[in-house]
């Protein structure tokens, strides 16, 4: 037994993962279509074929 392996907390996940139900897919979910120019509409698909291109590698 090493000099500092008492002072360790047993039971404790110190590296615990994210729950599944809280990770977030990075896509803005507030965006209202109805309010959308063409400026939001050709970075939409932008977005999209890039999301498809990163997909395919």
């Amino acid at each position: 037994m090493g000099k500092d392996e008492h002072k360790r907390n047993k039971g404790r996940n110190h590296l615990a993962q994210t729950p599944k139900n809280q990770i977030s897919d990075g896509r803005d979910i507030e965006f209202s279509e109805e309010l959308a120019d063409a400026e939001d509409r050709e970075a939409q698909a932008r977005s999209r074929a890039a999301d498809q291109r990163a997909k395919n590698k």
